[in-house]
C-alpha cells in the first residue's frame, strides 16, 4: 500500500486588524441609553421619538439623509423651545473615548506590524466629528464606516467592501467587534474574530494571536 502524504496547507499570517469603534474604543454615538436621556432633558414625547427614530436611523446611518433631515423627521417636527444646535451638541457630546482600549489600539498601531482599518456604523455627522475629535486618523489609514460605503453590519457587504479596497484576503484579517451579531458574517466569510468584551480580554487574546503589546 502506498501512503500519500497529504499536500501542505500554508496558513496565512496576520497582516490586518478591522476594528468597530463604537462599543470598543469609544461610546456608541448615538445609541438608546442617549436617546433616553436626550428625550428626558429636552422633554421628548418618548413612544413618538423613537418611533420616527426607526423610521429614519438606517437610513442616516447609511448616509442617505443628512443629521438635519434626520432631526427633521425626529425632533423638530413641532416647534420646540430649544434650538436645532442645542440638540445637536447634546448628541455630540454622548461621545467619550474607553482610553484603556484606545491604548491597545495605539501600540499596535505604532508596532508598524499590521494594516488597520475601521469597520462600523455610523451616520456622517457623527463619524466625522468622532474621527475628528478622538485623532482616530494616525492609528486608521482608512474607515469603512456605513455613511460612506451605504451599507452597515451585519451584512457581508461591508466586510467584502473592506477587503476588495484593501486586497486583503480573509484569512490574514482579524475584525473586532462588541456585538456578537457583527462577527457572524465576517466570520462565515474567513476572517478571524474577537468579541470584544473588555480591554484585558482584548490583550489576552490578541497576545494568543502573536501580537506584541506591552503590559
Amino acid at each position: 500500500m502506498v501512503l500519500r502524504r497529504r499536500p501542505c496547507v500554508a496558513v496565512a499570517r496576520l497582516t490586518t486588524m478591522f476594528w468597530d469603534i463604537g462599543g470598543v474604543l469609544l461610546t456608541n454615538g448615538w445609541d438608546i441609553d442617549s436617546r433616553k436621556a436626550a428625550a428626558e432633558i429636552f422633554q421628548l414625547d418618548w413612544d413618538d421619538f423613537e418611533r420616527f427614530h426607526d423610521a429614519s436611523f438606517a437610513n442616516w446611518e447609511k448616509g442617505r439623509i443628512t443629521l438635519d433631515q434626520y432631526l427633521d423627521r425626529t425632533v423638530f417636527r413641532q416647534p420646540r423651545t430649544f434650538s436645532r444646535e442645542e440638540f445637536t451638541a447634546f448628541i455630540l457630546a454622548q461621545s467619550q473615548e474607553y482610553p484603556q482600549s484606545r491604548a491597545v489600539l495605539t501600540e499596535l498601531a505604532g508596532s508598524g506590524q499590521y494594516f488597520m482599518g475601521a469597520i462600523n456604523n455610523e451616520p456622517l455627522e457623527l463619524n466625522e466629528y468622532r474621527i475628528q475629535k478622538f485623532e482616530l486618523k494616525p492609528e486608521f489609514p482608512v474607515f469603512f464606516s456605513s455613511c460612506y460605503v451605504g451599507t452597515r453590519k451585519p451584512e457581508e457587504d461591508i466586510f467584502r467592501i473592506a477587503l476588495h479596497v484593501t486586497q486583503k484576503l480573509p484569512a490574514e484579517c482579524l475584525f473586532i467587534d462588541d456585538r456578537e451579531v457583527n462577527l457572524e458574517s465576517p466570520r462565515r466569510m474567513g476572517l478571524d474574530t474577537i468579541h470584544y468584551q473588555n480591554p484585558e480580554q482584548l490583550r489576552g487574546e490578541l497576545t494568543s494571536r502573536g501580537a506584541k503589546l506591552s503590559a
